[in-house]
């Protein structure tokens, strides 16, 4: 790695909606020569393993009033404090070029000294409203980019829509063909996101028993549980004779939703743009709990657009779902609607758009200093 060569600083906190676009861009600037250095925490050091080994991983103190007992919540000033005066030190010694903000209390240090040292900086929003950490600092970097359009901001600031930035390996599928539903093997994906998913375990398995035999002769499942559930959703299944493959975790996320000819999901932003820029019906269950409802805003695009269904948590019910999914898998030519209707929500350029804004940042910065 060239050392001469231009430093950003990604600064994002430990769950795949913030980590996902992060990577994203990590993998732009890499190939347009940059340096790459993730700031975080140590528990979003441990979601940092799909960026790629030339990102250098820097641990920062930092934390949440969220969590945790008044103890503990009385200790946070002093470990972001900690945090931050060891990132000022860092950039100090070695000035980025720019830092990029992704959200996520582990993001707090890193973004507090860049605003200290005046280093070029922005924010990435990925949801239709502001987390907490990016609405702090909203007014006090030099651009927000938005992943969700249009995304509820603070009064006087202006928003730039971008689009959420996927991962090398969606890309790699985007606009992949979609095989229209049939008297063939057809994949339903079911995904909780990293919260929430008990509630699919608890509705979903029975609402695809509750298909017509003709229809469920053919239905293939895969189902991603919280280890808690594995085992009755498995038992489940495999009691209705329906075939489902169930995990914890899927790995090859990006594979199963181009084979899938339904998904069934939480509506993450990072969820929301792997669909959109692969191209899949699918039925949205936002979580209830999210920040603001922040995933109803999320799903909103996809809703309008005709590619999605969806259900409110509070009217989910396994009767409800089995209807929707089969007005979807009876329904080949609405389903192929669906599809093409999610392409025209993706934004495959949104990690080109947002290392452009990167580099204009830096750039202008440069010119400055002439």
């Amino acid at each position: 790695m060239n050392r001469n060569a231009p430093l950003l600083v990604i600064a994002a906190g430990g769950t795949g909606g913030h980590m996902f676009p992060a990577q994203s861009l990590a993998e732009q600037m890499l190939a347009r020569g940059w340096r790459v250095r993730l700031s975080t925490d140590a528990r979003g050091a441990r979601y940092a393993g799909g960026f790629p080994a030339a990102v250098e991983v820097e641990e920062l103190s930092s934390a949440t009033f969220a969590r945790g007992g008044l103890i503990a919540k009385a200790g946070v000033p002093l470990r972001i404090a900690g945090g931050v005066l060891a990132a000022v030190g860092r950039m100090m010694r070695e000035r980025p070029a720019a830092v990029v903000g992704f959200g996520g209390y582990p993001a707090i240090p890193a973004m507090a000294a860049s605003t200290l040292l005046k280093i070029p900086r922005m924010i990435h929003e990925q949801n239709g409203v502001l987390g907490r950490v990016n609405e702090l600092f909203a007014k006090k970097v030099d651009r927000v980019a938005c992943g969700t359009w249009p995304t509820t901001l603070p009064q006087g600031v202006e928003g730039v829509a971008t689009g959420n930035p996927v991962r090398a390996a969606v890309h790699e599928r985007a606009g992949a063909a979609y095989i229209a539903p049939g008297a063939y093997p057809m994949s339903i994906l079911i995904m909780g996101g990293s919260q929430g998913a008990r509630i699919l375990s608890d509705v979903v398995p029975e609402a695809i028993a509750g298909l017509r035999p003709e229809l469920l002769q053919y239905v293939r499942i895969s189902h991603q549980a919280r280890p808690e559930d594995l085992e009755r959703v498995t038992a489940f299944y495999e009691g209705k004779g329906i075939s489902a493959d169930v995990q914890p975790f899927f790995h090859d996320v990006p594979a199963r939703l181009s084979e899938a000819q339904l998904v069934i999901t939480r509506s993450g932003a990072s969820t929301v743009a792997d669909l959109s820029v692969i191209g899949r019906p699918a039925i949205l269950v936002p979580f209830a709990a999210a920040a603001s409802d922040h995933q109803t805003a999320n799903a909103r695009g996809l809703v309008e657009a005709g590619a999605a269904i969806m259900i409110p948590e509070n009217q989910l019910t396994a009767e409800t779902l089995s209807e929707q999914i089969a007005l979807v898998l009876d329904n080949p030519q609405g389903a192929e609607q669906m599809a093409r209707a999610a392409l025209s929500q993706g934004r495959p350029d949104a990690a080109e758009t947002l290392a452009d804004m990167v580099e204009a940042l830096a750039e202008r910065k440069t010119e400055k200093d002439k």
